[in-house]
């Protein structure tokens, strides 16, 4: 189980910054850990058990870490995630109580899609500035085979939606799987560029419930740029890479064209020496890292009581325990407790 770090007490006021320099600025944060796909690469057929609604934080309790998040802890985007999103109940209300936070932090969505179709426009005019959706397959029954239910419409209806809800830019997360679907990596790079999204290549990394990945049998970003640059050549701009700083995708342009795609070499290139995160579970612990073997428990003490600047210490605490790195390559790396859908994407 991971470890709970206890309360400290202090300015309740800084920035969430760690022995190595690096300073959190973007928060994820997970609101749920239901989801209605069973992707195979994330959990098993039969789901998971779910956390009872007693422990997720409430909406009021939401906002109020965010609160102080934004106004103490110097959190300027803050990106929704779950499980699936869309299952929480009154997102749209807590998007719009988020966005009229002082500083107002970037809103962000990472979502399957399913659903999004009849709330994005909703979602837009509630305050939500940006929005990624997993799409892993065009093909209707390899999406069957991966997320064992027949939802690829839904999911290509909410990109639509999404995009015409002013949603800029919209971002698609992809995950190839040997064998699986690694053979549409051009398909889904032409089917962006002729929709005018945004696609992302992610290395599968070790966050399954079943813990199965196996990292011999990973796509790697350099096959996948290799497969996509065989087809339509990649160029790197010089300005592109200047801007990256902590956004974890290296950003490629399509020759002769404005589009470009992103590989996030996660595994065979970490970004841990200038990432800017921070994870909020949906259970209210504090995670410096999708792979910590320790959690902060924020949501205990909020309701025993504690203040605003109680919180902040403790966050601000927690963040200066933050490993270099997730240590995947490490003989002694040990994949978390928590999946993926636990943690928050």
């Amino acid at each position: 189980m991971p470890v709970l770090r206890r309360p400290t007490t202090g300015s309740g006021r800084g920035p969430l910054a760690d022995r190595f320099g690096r300073v959190a600025t973007d928060l994820r944060l997970s609101l749920t850990d239901k989801c209605n796909l069973r992707c195979t690469y994330c959990m098993p057929a039969e789901g998971l058990d779910w956390m009872p609604s007693a422990q997720l934080l409430a909406d009021d309790e939401v906002v109020r870490l965010v609160r102080v998040g934004v106004e103490r802890l110097g959190i300027t985007t803050v990106r929704l995630t779950g499980g699936e999103p869309l299952l929480r109940r009154n997102l749209e209300g807590l998007v719009t109580e988020l966005a009229a936070l002082s500083p107002r932090p970037v809103l962000a969505l990472t979502t399957n899609g399913i659903g999004l179709a009849a709330r994005a426009e909703g979602l837009a005019a509630a305050g939500l500035d940006r929005i990624n959706i997993s799409l892993d397959t065009l093909q209707a029954e390899t999406f069957v085979q991966l997320s064992r239910r027949r939802r690829l419409a839904d999911v290509l209806a909410g990109v639509r939606a999404a995009r015409e809800a002013g949603l800029d830019p919209v971002k698609i997360n992809t995950v190839l799987l040997r064998g699986v679907n690694d053979h549409e990596a051009v398909p889904l790079l032409e089917w962006a560029m002729a929709e005018g999204v945004q696609l992302r290549f992610i290395e599968q990394m070790p966050l399954d419930a079943q813990h199965a990945w196996q990292r011999r049998t990973m796509i790697t970003a350099a096959e996948i740029w290799a497969r996509l640059d065989a087809h339509h050549r990649l160029v790197e701009d010089p300005a592109d890479a200047l801007a990256r700083g902590s956004a974890p995708a290296e950003l490629f342009r399509v020759a002769g064209t404005s589009h470009t795609v992103g590989i996030i070499a996660a595994v065979t290139k970490p970004f841990c020496g200038s990432c800017d995160r921070v994870r909020l579970t949906a259970d209210g612990q504090v995670r410096t890292c999708l792979f910590s073997q320790s959690e902060t428990d924020l949501r205990g003490v909020m309701r025993a009581g504690a203040s605003d600047g109680d919180l902040a210490d403790i966050w601000i605490t927690a963040l200066r325990g933050k490993q270099a790195g997730h240590g995947i390559d490490d003989p002694s790396f040990l994949q978390p407790d928590r999946p993926m859908s636990a943690i928050g994407g």
